[in-house]
């Protein structure tokens, strides 16, 4: 009886302490009233009082010995009162700790730096570099961190740039604040009513996990259950084939001893042989007997299929086309940008696409040659969003495919129209985000190259790249890959010397970047620049070898192999290569780069009986049957890269990418 009294008046305890908690003020008055009314004990919360005392205690030892510069009572404290579960887990505590650990290491510099002082800085960035390659190690990948990473290999910390913002007198302030918000927080959690506790540990969350665990489960044993009976079967059918074989050995050596087989015989073989492949009754009517029959059906069921005839798509009536793209309502050119970029991207590859790209340069769908201002290219400069943002689609799926870009590189204002494009539109834009990619498509090529570099596209990248985090993942692979391209070129090269610092420290931020698929373009831009002398001594007073460093340490040994040849670039003697400029030479790859993004996110949708695509083209637009296929021109392959050395051939991230029908 006292247990289940004593088990009550705890559990009341818990409720009171839990409404005290969430400031039920009225309910834990009526609560109290309601328990002296019926005799009910309520147990005190435990050791509530002395548990806010220490906490103000250990409170006011680590702001003292922040103050203090007393690293080792500092982290004793942290260690022992922050639960490892915030330590390890809450990025707001480790970005703080990371804060903390260079306070503490930068505080001998902080006093008068005396000789003494510079010894205790001398231990303190042993101790800094060893947090650096254990807990530390997390945050290699943040850009905000990544500076910090070359701390233990500058000698004089205190008139490095990029660390004077460590100095200042507003830094060590502005830190404590952050330090006694994180305190007060963190220390109070402990704090958290029992019953809540409670409720986490065993409630509704251990239900949730469970059930999910459950389903996963259940899921699991399906599948294996069907592998089970897959690996049976292939289990059975190859002691089968062993059998079979086995017995046909036997039959070669009686034939060798002069004993004939029979037909009777070979037809038993047979029938086994292809029972688990056919019906029994196709085996059974298959007459084996006839010489042939059975090894042409053993060979036909591994044989490739061959491919289906594919269907010419029927020609257009292009004048009538260019005339409706520019003198037709807004509505009309949007739906007809659309079909006519679906009749590229939803086309099979091979003839039939490219029947369809070379009726468009046959036809000279963009009209190249026309100085009318009113020409379908100038649907880029509409009032429209939709027209513009259709006309960039429509253009980037010409960039999409080798002769497309051989056609799109003879349009002398493309370039300049595409870059103004770029530098008009909103950055979260679908028109701006497809004219990007479009250049970078184009910028495989060399001509197009030039006349980029000579816009200055250079600057407006390195600017763009140096906001990454706002970046979309697609945008971001692409404005890496395009700067790489146009750096592989002495013009680049040179115009990347004219802003050297700002440009390394930009490509070094991104080596960080969470996106590792831009990381392949980053070393080839840096591998490329260092090659200007200027750039190399640059780079050597903004500590870049000690940046590099860093990276050697990740466990992918191709970008080590990688950032080796970028740190012997930088540490090179050598004087500026030759002129490149002057080559003739495309490096177009001749691949086709189409990619399911084309298509994505259509905000043009038909209305009630509206025509749209191939519908509306057939429909309204059809024309004489012109179809003539060009034979499409086979270039050299290019020599691919060495995986060990930064890229060195313009590339597109579309090449990586399934190349397939979208």
């Amino acid at each position: 009886m006292g247990d289940i009294l004593a088990t009550e008046a705890d559990l009341l305890g818990m409720i009171k302490e839990y409404l005290n908690f969430e400031e039920f003020e009225e309910t834990v008055q009526t609560f109290d009233k309601e328990c002296k009314t019926k005799g009910k004990l309520v147990s005190k919360p435990r050791g509530s009082a002395l548990r806010d005392s220490k906490t103000r205690v250990i409170q006011e030892d680590l702001l003292s010995s922040f103050d203090d510069g007393d690293h080792k009572v500092f982290f004793d404290l942290w260690a022992e009162n922050i639960p490892s579960a915030v330590k390890d887990s809450d990025d707001e505590a480790q970005n703080l700790e990371f804060y903390l650990r260079i306070h503490f290491t930068v505080y001998p510099l902080r006093t008068h730096p005396s000789r003494q002082d510079r010894a205790e800085f001398e231990e303190r960035i042993f101790l800094f570099k060893q947090y650096l390659e254990t807990r530390g190690s997390a945050l290699s990948q943040t850009t905000e961190f990544l500076p910090y990473y070359a701390l233990p290999f500058v000698p004089n910390p205190t008139i490095h740039p990029s660390f004077k913002d460590l100095f200042q007198d507003s830094w060590m302030p502005q830190l404590k604040d952050k330090l006694e918000k994180f305190l007060s927080v963190t220390l109070k959690s402990s704090k958290i009513p029992r019953l809540l506790t409670l409720y986490k540990e065993g409630g509704r969350t251990t239900k949730e996990a469970m059930q999910q665990l459950q389903l996963q489960l259940a899921e699991s044993e399906r599948r294996i259950s069907s592998y089970v009976r897959k690996c049976n079967k292939v289990k059975a059918d190859y002691h089968n084939l062993i059998g079979i074989t086995a017995e046909l050995v036997d039959s070669l050596e009686a034939t060798v001893s002069g004993k004939m087989i029979s037909p009777e015989y070979l037809q038993s073989v047979c029938v086994r042989l292809f029972s688990s492949q056919m019906r029994q009754s196709a085996v059974q009517s298959t007459d084996f007997t006839r010489p042939g029959t059975a090894s042409s059906m053993l060979r036909a069921s591994i044989a490739l299929q061959r491919p289906k005839e594919v269907p010419m798509l029927p020609s257009l009536d292009y004048d009538k086309l260019k005339n409706d793209l520019v003198v037709g309502s807004d509505r009309l050119k949007c739906l007809l940008l659309q079909a006519l970029r679906w009749r590229i991207t939803r086309s099979l590859p091979g003839e039939q696409r490219d029947t369809v790209l070379q009726a468009y340069i046959s036809n000279d769908l963009l009209q190249r040659y026309s100085t009318n201002k009113k020409a379908v290219l100038h649907l880029m400069k509409s009032a429209n969003e939709v027209v513009r943002q259709y006309t960039a689609r429509l253009i980037n799926a010409f960039a999409s495919l080798a002769e497309g870009r051989i056609y799109l590189s003879q349009i002398p204002i493309l370039v300049k129209l595409l870059t103004e494009t770029l530098r008009r539109e909103e950055k979260d834009s679908m028109t701006r985000e497809n004219v990007l990619v479009a250049l970078q498509k184009l910028s495989l090529r060399r001509s197009q190259q030039t006349a980029m570099i000579e816009d200055d596209l250079i600057g407006w990248l390195v600017d763009e790249l140096q906001d990454s985090d706002c970046l979309s993942d697609y945008t971001l692979e692409y404005s890496a890959a395009l700067l790489m391209n146009l750096c592989l070129r002495t013009k680049g090269k040179r115009k990347c010397a004219e802003n050297a610092k700002h440009v390394l420290k930009v490509l070094t931020d991104l080596l960080g970047h969470e996106n590792h698929e831009i990381r392949p373009y980053v070393n080839g831009a840096l591998y490329s620049i260092l090659c200007i002398p200027s750039v190399r001594q640059e780079a050597k007073e903004m500590s870049v070898e000690e940046i590099l460093r860093c990276y050697n340490r990740e466990e992918n040994p191709d970008l080590n192999r990688q950032i080796e040849f970028i740190i012997k670039q930088l540490n090179s003697g050598d004087e500026e290569g030759p002129e490149s400029d002057d080559e003739e030479e495309e490096d177009d790859n001749d691949e086709d780069l189409m990619e399911i993004e084309l298509d994505k996110e259509e905000i043009l949708q038909p209305q009630q009986r509206e025509l749209s695509g191939e519908t509306l083209l057939t429909t309204e637009y059809l024309g004489i049957m012109t179809n003539m296929m060009k034979v499409k021109r086979k270039s050299t392959p290019l020599a691919c890269p060495n995986i060990d050395e930064p890229l060195q051939r313009p590339v597109t991230p579309s090449s990586h990418r399934n190349a397939g029908p979208v």
